[in-house]
């Protein structure tokens, strides 16, 4: 994107595919914790939906309750296979009279073709979102101050959004925010979350974030791979339980009240030497030449080493016996996620 190459010039940053690459990615990271800094999400697309029956279309499609979405507030929420996989992972929120949609940009083009069959009669328009408009990722200890002094919106509490002059920001958590803004307001914005000493970071830095936040991205590499409470979705608000039918529905509310879940998501890390990349497979000596999960977010740790997302058996976790790539494989070790996964099923 033109408009992120100019920004990011002079900077240690660039544009690669979609990611932004840095020359020290484990520095990057670390940056997080000292201060501020702003993300380029090239790694997301948008799909926006408009039209006067457009609810009740994306309220029939999606794994969440899109008809109790109030006007200032975002979701999780996933497109899922008949067989309950999910295709995509979700951030929704309402904007011009319609709604949005960040999604990774491996899958983009295809959902975006997917979601355009449903459409048939429906009086619904779905557009590339990101014809005219680009995501950024800011996170922040003071991060109301920051926007306030950005003169940006700022949303209350998590998982609420806040707009103004066609630019919305959809708070993810305590630090965290994604704005989504037409191309030619994007300068002026980063103008003015430079000058709050709000630093450039790469794709890394942010994928980072998402692991220690415990929220997964289904991109190309795990696609139709896990029901959503693999994910952990139900447990960040991304499934709901109560609304009627949706492609996969059958699946995931049987998942959840039969108790048959036998995997779940965990935050994984390794040491310095470790390789790992989205989609690599996990082993456990209980199961032998058996893969018993797959890696779904990866990040560079501040310290060196690798930090990582993955889907693996409950039983693997339970005895602590994880490797990467064979069972011969470098061992990781869980570390803490920021929501417990001692859940009831079926609550």
């Amino acid at each position: 994107m033109t408009i992120w190459n100019t920004l990011l010039d002079g900077t240690s940053l660039r544009v690669e595919g979609n990611r932004i690459v840095s020359d020290d990615a484990s520095a990057d990271v670390a940056n997080v914790r000292k201060g501020a800094v702003m993300v380029p999400l090239v790694h997301l697309k948008g799909i926006e939906a408009q039209g006067e029956e457009v609810t009740d279309f994306l309220h029939n499609l999606f794994s969440n309750d899109v008809k109790k979405l109030s006007a200032d507030s975002a979701q999780w929420t996933s497109f899922n296979s008949p067989k309950g996989r999910m295709l995509a992972s979700m951030l929704l929120w309402h904007a011009d009279g319609g709604y949005r949609l960040a999604l990774a940009a491996d899958v983009h083009e295809g959902i975006l073709k997917k979601l355009r069959m449903f459409v048939l009669r429906a009086k619904v328009a779905l557009k590339d979102g990101t014809e005219d408009r680009v995501l950024l990722g800011v996170s922040s200890d003071v991060l109301a101050e920051c926007l306030a002094k950005a003169n940006l919106p700022v949303p209350a509490a998590p998982m609420k959004c806040g707009q103004r002059n066609g630019v919305s920001v959809i708070r993810l958590d305590a630090k965290r925010v994604v704005i989504d803004a037409p191309t030619g307001a994007m300068a002026d914005i980063w103008s003015q979350l430079q000058a709050q000493s709000v630093a450039p970071a790469g794709t890394a830095a942010w994928n980072w974030l998402d692991v220690q936040n415990g929220i997964p991205l289904v991109t190309e590499a795990t696609q139709d791979d896990f029901v959503a409470q693999m994910l952990n979705y139900e447990l960040i608000g991304g499934v709901s339980f109560k609304k009627g039918c949706y492609p996969g529905q059958e699946i995931v509310a049987r998942t959840q009240y039969l108790g048959k879940l036998k995997k779940r998501m965990y935050h994984l890390q390794g040491p310095g030497n470790t390789d790992a990349k989205v989609g690599d497979e996990l082993f456990a000596p209980a199961f032998e030449d058996q893969a018993i999960g797959k890696l779904v977010t990866v990040a560079p740790a501040p310290n060196g080493g690798v930090e990582a997302l993955a889907v693996l058996q409950i039983q693997a976790a339970e005895e602590g016996q994880i490797f990467l790539g064979s069972p011969a494989g470098t061992k990781l070790r869980l570390a803490a996620l920021p929501y417990s996964l001692d859940v009831a099923q079926g609550q």
